[in-house]
């Protein structure tokens, strides 16, 4: 285990004030301590990486980590606004959530939040300190209910958020699941036909005098093969598995494959909807909340899940600074219907953007729920064909031999 005192070399990638992108690298026991000294240096972390000795960098991305689920926080934001509203002092309502959540990384972290609460530090501050549990966003919204005084209307606007981002996965992996595991299962099926079932038949087919059908021909070459490569299949897929899982947030890895997932037949309609639903959602949450329109647009181009978006809200971003229209740079990205830029403009125009957003983010919240229902309609019947295809196409070469020799013995 390593000591605590050991430091590790980290390099950053932050924000400052003007919205200037600082790379930099710090030495630190952990990249917690990287985040709190970033933000006393007045400069906001985007992405912190380890430097390792062995030359493979592990990104940290900030929020959510540690084990803490999104409705891990949606439950103990919804907890805290009601037992404030109900006049519990803060240290009282803290000391509660610490001692009653389920999540064990969670409750120690909180009884670490109580303890800076107690010491005089702000809420906001005291969880900043805990950048890879809250994400920006919260810690963003919690900052600004301090500062408006509205600290119950944001920590519920917070956990709303939050339970509508957790259904949305829900939906997006119930539209997956069904798909993912008959793909699986086909493949198993396929494997183990070639591996096992397979060579019964060449055996049988060695002994005839007669040439092999095609079908026939290729199906038993296909189960060679099969036998000598499946063991390096398996670990190159494990291997293929474990890089994915750790990289699949990488920058560079992103921008390769978001732009790709929306464009893929079928679902891609399906990941630019749950991308807007999310970017609109969070944007309209923060501008209510209060926090600074720079600010909310720096945050919620990532919480897109997208990096097409994010690139987009850059452009916006950019846009803003320099006082030109919000919605004008979104017109030119595809990835933004006509629609959700004409509404957006309109709330822009009359002063009431969050709520515009708000409608836009329910719009396609439904229209998640109604492609995901159809998808799931479809999905079913053509596994179905496809899976009895490949097995009785299979089934179908293996008997050709045997009808052949039927028929030429009639």
């Amino acid at each position: 285990m390593m000591a605590a005192t050991e430091l590790r070399t980290y390099e950053y990638q932050a924000l400052d004030a003007g919205g200037k992108v600082l790379k930099g690298r710090i030495e630190a026991p952990h990249q917690g301590a990287v985040a709190g000294r970033l933000k006393t240096m007045g400069i906001a972390p985007v992405a912190i990486n380890e430097v390792s000795t062995s030359g493979l960098n592990k990104e940290i991305r900030l929020g959510g980590g540690s084990g803490v689920k999104t409705k891990d926080l949606a439950v103990m934001a919804r907890q805290l606004a009601t037992m404030v509203a109900a006049g519990l002092s803060l240290l009282r309502a803290l000391s509660i959530l610490a001692e009653q959540t389920e999540n064990k990384a969670l409750a120690k972290v909180l009884g670490q939040v109580r303890g800076d609460v107690e010491t005089g530090q702000s809420l906001s501050a005291a969880m900043q300190k805990h950048a890879d549990v809250f994400p920006p966003l919260m810690l963003n919204m919690v900052k600004a209910g301090e500062v408006g005084g509205f600290l119950e209307e944001v920590l519920l606007s917070i956990a709303n958020n939050f339970e509508a981002e957790v259904k949305l996965k829900n939906k997006i992996q119930s539209a997956m699941t069904y798909p993912v595991v008959v793909f699986v299962i086909a493949i198993l099926a396929v494997i183990g036909m070639l591996i096992f079932i397979v060579p019964v038949f060449t055996d049988m087919f060695a002994d005839l005098d007669a040439p092999l059908p095609a079908p026939t021909a290729f199906l038993v070459w296909l189960s060679g093969v099969m036998k000598w490569s499946a063991i390096p299949l398996v670990v190159v897929g494990a291997i293929a598995a474990m890089w994915w899982r750790k990289h699949k947030n990488d920058l560079a890895v992103r921008e390769r494959f978001d732009p790709i997932k929306l464009k893929i037949p079928v679902f891609g309609a399906l990941f630019q909807k749950v991308a807007i639903a999310r970017f609109t959602r969070n944007f309209g949450t923060m501008i209510r909340a209060g926090v600074p329109l720079l600010q909310s647009l720096d945050i919620v181009g990532d919480t897109s899940g997208n990096i097409v978006i994010s690139h987009a809200v850059k452009d916006v971003r950019d846009s803003v600074r320099t006082g030109q229209s919000l919605t004008g740079p979104l017109s030119q990205h595809k990835v933004f219907p006509p629609m959700v830029v004409q509404m957006m403009a309109v709330g822009e125009d009359t002063g009431a953007l969050d709520t515009m957003l708000d409608k836009v983010a329910d719009f396609y919240d439904q229209e998640v729920e109604s492609t995901t229902e159809q998808l799931t309609s479809l999905i079913e019947p053509i596994m179905i064909v496809g899976i009895g295809s490949i097995i009785g196409g299979m089934i179908v070469a293996l008997y050709m031999p045997i009808f052949s020799i039927y028929g030429a013995i009639q």
